[in-house]
């Protein structure tokens, strides 16, 4: 019976991140409702927190992904690739300076 409690709550949740406040809520009530010991509610509690921060780092990740994704897609360049480009303008303004004396 805890498993599919488990179960529904975790899939229920998906990509949303419950405040601690409001997921010490939900298993006081899960609790109450469903005869939980503390013991049983804090390890369901603990499940629904690493799930949650799971979800959290999976979003974070993918939306990392899209971002670069995007730039290509735009032909921005990185800061790297920027970067490189300005060491060899100076480079170049610098040979043509002490060519020109």
């Amino acid at each position: 019976m805890i498993e599919l409690i488990e179960k529904t709550m975790l899939a229920g949740i998906g990509a949303i991140s419950l405040t601690q406040k409001k997921a010490e809520d939900l298993i006081s009530d899960l609790r109450s409702q469903f005869n939980l010991s503390e013991e049983k509610g804090r390890e369901l509690f603990d499940k629904l927190q690493q799930t949650a921060r799971d979800n959290q780092e999976k979003l974070q990740e993918v939306a990392q992904n899209e971002v670069v994704a995007a730039c290509e897609r735009l032909g921005l360049v990185t800061r790297d690739e920027f970067d490189k480009v300005r060491k060899k303008v100076q480079l170049l303004e610098k040979q043509l300076k002490e060519a020109g004396k």
